[in-house]
């Protein structure tokens, strides 16, 4: 099945390479082209594509506006472009909040230096999302404004946006069929909550841990597929957002109730019987850095059958490995269930391979965390 594709961006010669790119790959067709979100908008519902990448920094509308209009009108997968800066990793999780469903770094360098492996993961990113729930799926969001009106600057996405007293509007999708639901949860004196995902991850965590009390009785270690310069804009954003404490984990942190570690982008983290975090060097061997197999694997040998998993959405295997080991100290393993996944990947090697304790909707899974640990 040929993929289309609309590509989105102000630069003339980033839609050219970008086109190009996609264009090299046979079951990918770029049917459209747009310099603006307005035009994006326009293109969205004429040509009606399976996914669209898109610049966030455009002339007459922005790329996160824009997403908000395509996903109350015609819901699509959009791959955001981004740069790998501080403000860039704000824009980018404004993006995901709006809708879109995964990004990949903005770097023309590596276009000119390394395009091989460019074409690979670009390729392999559209063809990914391409088969996301997202385009199955209707959303409730605030309403846009009408796309005449003037699009936000810029710069109101950056570092100077203003704190959030209470959680941003989530788009909630309206899952095409759910399938039954695994019954409540016994309660348990767990000692740690070890959370793993990928795609679709951000907005995810969100939905889970805003649900959570400030006295949350157990530490909690997050696990989130993330380049090293966006997992300490995503701990902020999230302290900022949740009752409980969030922070990027350092070498040394302390675990304890009420805090949530993330662990940093382009490292691995693993946790000690003493509630010690380590922070190492990545693995050039590892595909992912961070890598949720490594921190469940740590808590398995720390923890015992202590341990409650919870493997959400995200494409791939990761976390199957670290899962069976700790079912095998007797631990707890949650997944997400397919029908409110972006990317039905790592919850289901999890299902397949017969390690999920119970299986729940994004919108349970909170809820459910806190009848088991309280």
């Amino acid at each position: 099945m040929v993929v289309k594709v609309l590509v989105v961006d102000d630069s003339g010669f980033f839609r050219r390479r970008v086109s190009e790119i996609l264009s090299a790959d046979s079951n990918i067709q770029v049917v459209g082209t747009a310099t603006n979100g307005k035009e994006a908008i326009d293109q969205a519902l004429a040509l009606k594509p399976d996914v669209i990448t898109m610049d966030y920094e455009m002339p007459m509308m922005d790329g996160i506006t824009a997403v908000r209009h395509i996903m109350q009108r015609c819901p699509t997968p959009v791959l955001m472009f981004s740069s790998l800066t501080h403000e860039g990793a704000r824009v980018t999780l404004d993006a995901l909040d709006a809708g879109a469903v995964d990004f990949l770094p903005k770097n023309f360098e590596d276009i000119s230096r390394n395009p091989e492996k460019v074409k690979q993961m670009l390729c392999e990113k559209v063809h990914t999302i391409s088969r996301s729930n997202r385009r199955f799926s209707a959303y409730s969001a605030p309403a846009p404004q009408p796309v005449a009106a003037a699009a936000p600057a810029p710069s109101s996405y950056g570092a100077s946006a203003p704190v959030r007293s209470a959680p941003a509007p989530v788009p909630a999708r309206v899952a095409p069929a759910a399938a039954p639901s695994s019954p409540a949860p016994k309660r348990k004196a767990y000692k740690l909550v070890a959370i793993g995902t990928s795609t679709g991850g951000p907005v995810a965590l969100q939905r889970v841990l805003t649900q959570l009390p400030g006295n949350f009785p157990a530490p909690i270690v997050l696990i989130q597929h993330m380049p090293a310069a966006f997992t300490k804009a995503f701990a902020e954003r999230l302290d900022k957002l949740c009752r409980i404490s969030v922070k990027e984990a350092e070498d040394g942190d302390i675990l304890r109730p009420g805090l949530a570690l993330l662990a940093p982008g382009g490292k691995q983290m693993m946790v000690d019987g003493r509630g010690t975090v380590k922070i190492l060097p990545g693995d050039e061997r590892l595909n992912y850095k961070p890598c949720v197999d490594i921190t469940f694997g740590s808590a398995a040998k720390s923890y015992g059958d202590k341990v409650l998993a919870v493997v959400l959405t995200g494409m791939g295997a990761d976390g199957r490995e670290g899962a069976r080991l700790l079912k095998q100290g007797g631990s707890s393993v949650w997944a997400q269930d397919e029908a409110s996944c972006v990317i039905y990947g790592m919850p289901m090697a999890i299902v397949k391979a017969d390690l999920a304790d119970a299986v729940y909707g994004l919108d349970d899974i909170g809820r459910h965390l806190v009848e088991a640990c309280i």
